[in-house]
């Protein structure tokens, strides 16, 4: 078995743009894998790398080879080593669908080549319920609610971005001043918000590094009367000396990773306890594998993973692998409430089967997922394949 062809997607939905690889083998079964870039610049960056990794790397290999290609990522490409987002995006993509193709070649979900599930349900928390804004603490509490109500006991909230006025400010943050009155709205927020939905639902904090370590220390202690259930992305990925200094004062469990890469990227601040609980992205990290690893190295530091997940449907699916088999997993991200448009990217999206603030783990080969050829055709922007 060889991979005979690769087709890149960049799915234009008006908000978030998911990047899907797919790969085909001389067999016919296919594989599929997301890179978590689909917010933020570089979508259009990572299709253009999934298409020069797969042609060099990818195409004409046994895709159950899955280390040996990540080798060939990581040492033979100059830039594998010490690189960033868009190079490990691409990675983590093709990683994905290797491993989705070795899953349905043994017919087993990829967990089960992992050292099996150790739990049947995932709890999961929900994100994206205050994408659009609101005008107020009090809209934006109430909004929580409402998601509470609809079965979720965990949510992660933006007090940077969840509201209008917010968004105004934020535009104006630069060169980290942060003002007076943006800082007394963001703990307002978490603030109205804890107090809405009560102490008995786990409420986390994505601050999304927007202050200097002096600030957002400041900001964590201000929060700590709100019994977070973590306190995430504090700081700068690369600065985990301040994230030392900061965890060693805020009495909050401190999480961060998205952007971080490889395990080599992790190692530092996993040797330095500089954080509670690791966010290895599966679509940014180098893939499923490298998160499981990641995670591992974490548990010899009595730390946790929370993999870390802010794409598409198919990107969950991979998240859902690395949960369901790593020891020292806490909670899976989780994006419900994304209009139709991204969920039919699959015919059976994860997102649509949580029930009470959890998910069943797949039994399907590989990921658990399908693509949806009538709605992602159309959105193709790369085929290479074997000449």
């Amino acid at each position: 078995m060889i991979v005979r062809d690769v087709n890149v997607y960049v799915v234009e939905t008006g908000g978030l743009r998911p990047v899907v690889a797919e790969l085909v083998t001389d067999e016919g079964i296919t594989g599929i894998g997301e890179a978590s870039v689909g917010f933020g610049i570089g979508c259009n960056g990572a299709a253009a790398m999934i298409a020069d990794l797969a042609e060099r790397f990818v195409l004409g290999k046994d895709p159950k080879n899955i280390g040996d290609i990540w080798n060939d990522f990581y040492y033979h490409t100059f830039w594998g080593k010490g690189s960033g987002a868009i190079f490990y995006s691409a990675v983590s993509a093709l990683e994905q669908a290797l491993w989705d193709i070795k899953g349905k070649v043994l017919g087993v979900p990829v967990y089960e080549l992992l050292g099996g599930k150790q739990r049947d349900t995932l709890r999961v928390y929900a994100n994206g319920w205050s994408d659009h804004g609101f005008k107020d603490p009090e809209s934006l509490a109430e909004r929580a609610a409402e998601v509470v109500a609809g079965g979720f006991d965990a949510i992660k909230m933006y007090p940077f971005s969840g509201m209008d006025p917010v968004r105004k400010m934020n535009l104006h943050i630069k060169n980290r001043e942060v003002s007076r009155e943006l800082y007394t709205r963001v703990v307002e927020s978490v603030k109205k918000v804890r107090e809405t939905i009560g102490y008995n639902v786990d409420l986390m904090a994505d601050v999304t590094a927007e202050g200097t370590p002096d600030i957002m220390t400041r900001l964590g202690l201000d929060l700590e009367p709100y019994k977070l259930f973590w306190y995430e992305e504090p700081l700068d990925a690369f600065d985990v000396d301040s994230y030392k200094a900061l965890k060693d004062k805020v009495n909050i469990s401190i999480a961060a990773g998205e952007r971080l890469f490889t395990r080599y990227g992790f190692r530092r601040i996993i040797e330095l306890r500089a954080v509670d609980i690791v966010q290895p992205d599966p679509g940014t990290c180098g893939g499923i594998l490298e998160a499981f690893k990641i995670g591992a190295m974490a548990e010899a530091y009595q730390m946790r993973i929370a993999p870390h997940n802010c794409g598409g449907p198919v990107l969950t699916a991979a998240a859902i692998q690395v949960s369901a088999c790593s020891s020292n997993f806490v909670i899976q991200e989780i994006f419900p409430f994304r209009s139709d448009r991204y969920y039919d990217l699959v015919e059976n999206a994860f997102e649509r089967q949580i029930k009470n603030g959890s998910l069943d783990l797949p039994a399907s080969p590989g990921l658990g997922v399908t693509l949806n050829h009538k709605v992602i055709d159309p959105h193709r922007t790369h085929y290479v394949s074997i000449k």
